[in-house]
């Protein structure tokens, strides 16, 4: 599974992907304490739809704000669909660290771009019944 990182205003964040078939799954995490924040889910065809999960104190993550932004970088380029998980946590962050994600996040998104690129999908189409026909 390839790993992408990214470093700007004292903090990193790194996206792994995996490639399940001719569909995508993109965890991103980063910061000093990682986690999952959100899933936003995209196809070339469809809408970007995110699930916020809610924080330890109570509030929702706002991680959506990296995973909406990749979604958006990588849809035109999908096979299949893609899971992005997000969850990038940075103690006491300040303005400029805030300022510093969508940066990161569109390096990481060029980065994956770039190697889906040069690392298409290589499985076969899979085979659907007709609408004659059933299983036997």
């Amino acid at each position: 599974m390839p790993t992408f990182k990214t470093e700007r205003a004292g903090y990193q964040m790194t996206a792994t992907v995996q490639r399940i078939g001719f569909d995508l799954l993109v965890v991103v995490t980063g910061g000093t304490n990682p986690h999952i924040g959100d899933v936003t889910t995209v196809t070339a065809d469809t809408a970007a739809q995110t699930v916020k999960f809610p924080s330890h104190d109570g509030r929702f993550h706002k991680d959506n704000f990296i995973s909406e932004r990749l979604a958006t970088i990588l849809k035109p380029h999908l096979t299949g669909s893609c899971t992005i998980t997000a969850g990038i946590h940075v103690n006491q962050i300040t303005k400029a660290q805030i300022a510093a994600a969508g940066p990161m996040t569109a390096d990481l998104g060029a980065a994956i771009v770039d190697w889906l690129t040069h690392h298409p999908a290589n499985v076969s189409q899979p085979k659907y019944y007709g609408q004659d026909e059933q299983p036997q």
